[in-house]
């Protein structure tokens, strides 16, 4: 019981980062706009949480730079796409290449440095676990209540980011220019203004995934930090169905290999660590073909029907 305690907790912590994630871009093509900058958006959140908290000294502080660096860059992506109509897939590669590479850059003097033919990493402020009394205790889901903050604040925000775009005026007009932008300019509903919110909101939260490994998960900064997990969230997107509260079974699924991988690694298998490091983007991948495959046959796919295309006023 311990253990799957124990692979639980890691699993939710591993996941954590790509829930934030999944539900920025949930959000962002929601309104229409498809971004695959969200590699180089986590690598950039990553690197300005970790280097905020090691010079400020300040948690709060490098949140907080994580969520503006995330929100910039989720604008330009915005007024490229939006404002300028450009392709949203070479957008969304340009910020990734573009911030993928900015990072490393920066973040050269904040890696793991040669001491004594041993690389040691810089430490500074990191957010810890932080035990519910009472319930931290209780076998498996125990697991919920060893947690971070950033978990925690998951636990409300993943209802309220369903709530606020099924129940909600705006969130029907989120959904509205989605679907049928037109049809929503025609209502009254500032289709450009919507765009640039979702897609800057979401901006920051996948940011916020990206600061949540470097001050969480793996406190401290490396290159490739994310190990992928922007071109994941991807497929969770599709995973989820464009569906906050599905959000987190994808997430959870990826954590939970991630975690399982880790222990048979520890317990010495003879398996290859290259094949177990792969498990994690192999389940990904099988899930999707899957999903796709059950969603053909149920022809309810979910994608908003206005992804990927720009939207001109005028074309009415």
């Amino acid at each position: 019981m311990e253990l799957v305690t124990s692979i639980l907790a890691i699993a939710i912590r591993a996941g954590t980062s790509l829930v934030y994630a999944t539900l920025g871009e949930i959000y962002t093509e929601r309104a229409g706009i498809l971004n695959l900058g969200l590699e180089g958006i986590m690598l950039m959140g990553a690197l300005s949480g970790f280097a905020t908290a090691y010079y400020s000294g300040s948690v709060a502080l490098a949140l907080l730079a994580a969520l503006a660096v995330g929100a910039a860059l989720a604008a330009i992506h915005a007024f490229l796409t939006v404002t300028m109509r450009a392709n949203q897939v070479v957008s969304g590669l340009s910020i990734t290449l573009f911030g993928s590479g900015f990072a490393s850059f920066l973040g050269q003097r904040l890696g793991p440095i040669s001491n004594n033919h041993r690389l040691v990493g810089l430490s500074g402020p990191r957010i810890a676990p932080i035990g519910v009394p009472g319930l931290s205790e209780l076998p498996v889901i125990g697991a919920l209540f060893t947690q971070d903050i950033l978990t925690y604040a998951l636990y409300a925000l993943i209802p309220l980011a369903w709530f606020y775009l099924y129940r909600t005026r705006h969130g029907l007009n989120l959904r509205a220019v989605g679907e049928d932008p037109q049809t929503a300019d025609a209502m009254g509903v500032d289709v450009f203004k919507v765009k640039y919110l979702a897609t800057i909101a979401g901006g920051a939260l996948v940011a916020l995934g990206g600061a949540q490994l470097s001050l969480s998960y793996t406190p401290g900064w490396s290159e490739n930090i994310t190990g992928g997990r922007g071109w994941i969230v991807i497929a969770l997107v599709i995973f989820a169905m464009w569906n906050p509260a599905r959000a987190v079974w994808g997430a959870l699924l990826f954590g939970g290999i991630n975690a399982v991988q880790f222990r048979l690694q520890a317990s010495g298998t003879t398996i290859p660590a290259g094949f177990l490091n792969m498990l994690p983007y192999l389940a990904t991948i099988a899930v999707l073909v899957a999903m796709t495959f059950w969603e053909s046959l149920s022809k309810r796919i979910g994608a908003p029907a206005g992804l990927g295309n720009a939207y001109m006023r005028e074309e009415k």
